[in-house]
């Protein structure tokens, strides 16, 4: 290839604005919901007001005979149709548990979808849906995951004992020897309760049947264009050209949105059945009803250490509510819960075993770190160890954290971390933060009767990964006529600002000015497959397929520029739009003149040159796993009277190696913490003894507003990565880092008093009463 020489990046690395706002922040963007079709129909569904009930009739005659209803779907009109449904993402030969798209014979969790009602509004087809007339007889529910393995009830008759299945390491007979001889054995049973990625704009789907031409066009609100249409394709049996997907603008996914679930399902099937394009849109109440929970687990941890606070072994048995009908498959992430135990310490032995279990309630969906309880687990157990053992937990840390210069290194479930810095964004936070004068101020606070305390979470996190159908990541960009540069992209951005990351990068990649450069995403009919917007992969994988697809079309673009001005190509610098032959700061050709004699002055073209200027590349992750890490360190003040806890400092030191743009990513590590303070402190997806939910409004289920939730601090560590640019992924970690380091601040801050926290969350109530308890004790 002809050795390029671009200019200095201009865009890359800087807090360039991002180009999604003027449409965003003026109220001029395009949701599921602003998408009007020509005699558009509207879906609700009849649910289920039982955790678990038989389903002995259903008569829908009142609804349909209501002006304006124009269907109702029951199982029996939709569920047989359903040819294959299984997730890209996933793969075709993993054991899926269930999921039917509408309930069929029995209900399995209060909110369950037994019927579709289609109407010519929305408001009549909620009238519709309450006259649908559903006969119950209700079975004993499992409210609680807690129980389900000690119960012969059965969520779905197919699972023995409620497992939807399980893995494991090495027997812990394997350890026993080391816990036994160890001079300190730390161990607890930590709980977590169920809470949800609550999405600004709650799932929608709207579905359009050509019945001519037998193609199907759906606007949905996903993370994954191309995961929608893979998956609509099997469930309807049609080829993939049949089906386009289109995602406008996202108000959030983190998880939910990856994957169609099972109202999605119905309306994809619905849709070939109906004279008219359909549209679903769930509101916050059904959101919070059935989109599904996340986070409910809880584990037996232990972990043992020598007489120096070095860890010898680490050991957990973990199980996850997995709800009735999970989405994807739940094993995976509670393996990756197991295997990521031991963290970014240097521990010699670890094993794990992990269970999900079915209960009667809301399906368990990917959440933001879906395998986040590892990081509570550990650095909750790592300070009570530090406790007990007499050792300032930050101290302990210290002799344990991996340094650079130790990297490689393998960790004892064989998790092969590298490119990471653990030691040293923990000292860069607690640099910030100035921990030892924290530590004075606290014992003043403590002298005069009020109560602060500190908490860290040092972690690792999985980003971009080389393995699966994740593994690449495609583009094509065209130079059209006018100079203009347009990237090409899957996208599915969800507030992530992929539109501004392929912007910068492509600008760079091409020396073209950024105001000549546009993205187009989220459109299956013009977009190369990509895998979505997941487990922190985007920036990355971006990165490497902007790289690969314009370092083509460069070499084109420079090869014309050479032969018109009559210079070496190695001479050429492109910048600002223009080439210029190095050396030189006037005349050369612009972008514009380049592209018009690649598309209409071909005759004049280099030998060897292809008219046109558009190129399409693929990029492959280059190591089997990029990692990420970070360090959150907490304070907070508790007040023992009322147990309030008002935080006062968060402070985030990061390492996603360098970063495309600035404020893109501190906007990132905010909203995830953001969403990890109130997992701590604040949400509750809450069922009550019968299964019946009660926190489906924003009165009940609470979430952190900006009076709770301090000025985020940021530090950077830029440790460069193994891919293009040596760019990491930075989405996740956030709401991993958050939790742990807030539980640890509340603890601390509780430490005179004797309390221990194991259960989640810590609401002013369950503090009062830690607090009572503790002094009763002693």
């Amino acid at each position: 290839m002809t050795a390029l020489h671009p200019a200095a990046a201009r865009y890359v690395s800087n807090r360039v604005p991002r180009v999604e706002d003027p449409r965003l922040l003026t109220g001029h963007g395009s949701f599921v919901d602003d998408v009007v079709r020509n005699g558009m129909l509207h879906v609700a569904f009849v649910r289920s007001p039982h955790a678990r009930a038989r389903i002995t009739g259903i008569d829908a005659a009142d609804a349909r005979a209501l002006d304006g209803v124009r269907a109702v779907f029951l199982a029996a009109d939709l569920n047989p149709d359903v040819r294959e449904q299984w997730y890209t993402l996933i793969g075709k030969d993993v054991p899926d548990t269930p999921r039917p798209p509408l309930a069929e014979g029995e209900v399995r969790f209060v909110g369950d979808p037994v019927a579709m009602v289609v109407a010519t509004d929305r408001y009549v087809a909620e009238d519709a849906a309450d006259l649908v007339a559903v006969d119950y007889d209700p079975l004993p529910p499992i409210a609680d995951y807690l129980t389900a393995l000690d119960t012969d009830e059965l969520v779905h008759p197919d699972y023995p004992g409620n497992v939807a299945g399980e893995l494991a390491g090495p027997p812990p007979e394997e350890l026993a020897e080391v816990f036994d001889g160890a001079a300190h054995v730390e161990s607890a049973t930590i709980y977590q309760q169920s809470y949800a990625p609550v999405p600004m704009e709650t799932r929608g789907l709207v579905a359009e049947w050509s019945a001519p031409d037998g193609e199907l066009t759906l606007w949905a609100s996903t993370q994954a264009p191309h995961e929608v249409r893979l998956f609509c394709s099997r469930l309807l049996g049609l080829p993939e050209h049949r089906v386009r997907v289109i995602v406008r603008d996202t108000g959030g996914g983190f998880g939910q949105k990856m994957m169609p679930l099972r109202e999605d399902m119905c309306v994809m099937l619905a849709a070939r059945k109906l004279p008219a394009p359909v549209k679903w849109i769930e509101d916050r109440r059904e959101n919070l009803l059935s989109a599904g929970q996340s986070r409910h687990e809880h584990a037996d941890v232990r972990m043992a250490f020598d007489d120096e606070g070095e860890i010898l072994a680490a050991q957990v048995d973990y199980a996850q509510d997995v709800g009735a009908y999970p989405t994807p498959w739940p094993v995976q992430n509670a393996v990756a819960a197991g295997m990521l135990l031991p963290g970014p310490y240097r521990v010699g032995r670890a094993t794990f075993a992990c269970r999900s279990v079915f209960s009667n309630t809301s399906g368990r969906t990917a959440y933001r770190g879906p395998w986040q309880f590892e990081s509570v687990a550990r650095e909750v157990l790592l300070d009570r160890a530090a406790r007990a053992m007499g050792i300032d937990p930050v101290e302990l840390r210290r002799r344990t954290l991996l340094r650079a210069d130790e990297l490689p290194f393998v960790n004892p479930n064989g998790m092969p971390y590298s490119d990471v810095t653990p030691l040293e964004t923990f000292e860069h936070a607690l640099e910030i933060l100035d921990y030892e004068d924290f530590r004075r101020e606290q014992r003043r606070a403590r002298a005069e009767g009020r109560y602060l305390g500190v908490g860290t979470c040092t972690y690792v996190e999985p980003t971009t990964t080389a393995m699966g159908p994740q593994a690449t990541e495609g583009a094509t960009i065209r130079v059209e006529p006018s100079g203009a540069v347009n990237v090409y992209l899957s996208g599915g951005s969800s507030g992530n600002s992929l539109e501004t990351t392929a912007v910068q990068l492509t600008a760079d990649a091409l020396g073209a000015d950024i105001a000549d450069v546009h993205t187009i995403q989220g459109d299956t009919a013009v977009t190369p497959f990509g895998g979505g917007t997941g487990g922190s992969r985007s920036g990355s994988m971006i990165a490497g397929a902007v790289e690969a697809t314009a370092s083509q079309l460069r070499e084109r673009i420079v090869a014309i520029a050479a032969h018109r001005m009559e210079a070496a190509a190695e001479d050429v610098v492109l910048d600002g739009s223009r080439a210029f032959v190095r050396g030189t700061s006037a005349g050369g050709l612009a972008l514009s003149e380049i592209a018009e004699t690649a598309y209409f002055g071909v005759e004049s073209l280099p030998p060897g040159v292809p008219p046109g200027l558009e190129a399409s590349a693929r990029y492959r992750g280059e190591s089997t796993i990029i990692w990420a890490n970070a360090t959150h360190v907490s304070v907070c003040e508790v007040d023992v009277a009322t147990g309030a806890v008002r935080l006062l400092r968060h402070i985030v030191s990061e390492d996603c190696g360098p970063m495309i743009n600035p404020d893109v990513v501190e906007g990132q590590i905010a909203g995830g913490t953001v969403q990890g303070i109130g997992g701590a402190l604040y949400e509750h997806l809450a069922y009550d003894e019968e299964g019946t939910p009660v926190s489906t409004t924003f009165m009940d289920y609470l979430l952190p507003s900006s009076m709770e939730v301090p000025d985020i601090e940021y530090g950077h560590v830029e440790t460069p990565g193994p891919g293009p640019g040596g760019y990491k992924g930075v989405g996740e970690g956030g709401a991993i880092g958050a939790p742990p380091a807030v539980i640890n601040a509340v603890a601390d801050a509780l430490a005179p008093f004797g309390v221990e926290i194991t259960t989640l969350p810590l609401t002013p109530a369950a503090l009062v009463e830690a607090i009572e308890r503790s002094e009763e004790d002693r």
